[in-house]
C-alpha cells in the first residue's frame, strides 16, 4: 500500500497551501514573520489580513506593516508561553478607528501543522474559519 494512501481511498481533489497563497485565500507574511522572530513560514486568512492588517477607510496614523508586526508579535509571544498543542486563540488589541479611547480586543486563531511539503506552517485565522 503506498504511503499516501489512507483509509479513505485515493484523494480526489486537492487544494494546496501554495494555491491558496496564489489565490488569495491566504496572505504570504512569512518575509515578516522571520524578522519578528518565526522560524516557520506564516500565512493569513484574507478576512484576518481585510478585517485587522488592512487600515480602515479614514483611519490615520497606522500602517499595515505595523499593525501586522503587532499581531505576528503578540501570537508568538502566546505560543511561546503556551507552548501545547497545534492550535490556540489569542487576543490583541487593534484600532479600526480614530478614536483615543482603548481599542477593542480581538480573539484570533493560530494553527501550526503540515505545509505542502510535510513541514511545519502557522495559518493565523478567524476563530471560526477551518
Amino acid at each position: 500500500m503506498n504511503q499516501d494512501n489512507n483509509v479513505f481511498g485515493e484523494v480526489i481533489h486537492s487544494y494546496t497551501r501554495k494555491q491558496a497563497i496564489e489565490d488569495g485565500v491566504l496572505v504570504d507574511v512569512t518575509k515578516l514573520a522571520k524578522e519578528v522572530g518565526w522560524v516557520t513560514p506564516v500565512a493569513l486568512t484574507r478576512a484576518v489580513w481585510d478585517r485587522y492588517v488592512k487600515i480602515p477607510d479614514g483611519v490615520t496614523g497606522q500602517d499595515e506593516t505595523g499593525r501586522l508586526w503587532d499581531l505576528l508579535w503578540i501570537c508568538r509571544i502566546q505560543a511561546r508561553l503556551r507552548g501545547e498543542g497545534p492550535e490556540m486563540l489569542f487576543k490583541l488589541h487593534v484600532r479600526n478607528d480614530n478614536r483615543e479611547d482603548n481599542p477593542p480586543l480581538v480573539t484570533l486563531k493560530a494553527h501550526c501543522g503540515p505545509g505542502d511539503d510535510r513541514a511545519a506552517v502557522v495559518t493565523i485565522l478567524l476563530p471560526d474559519e477551518d
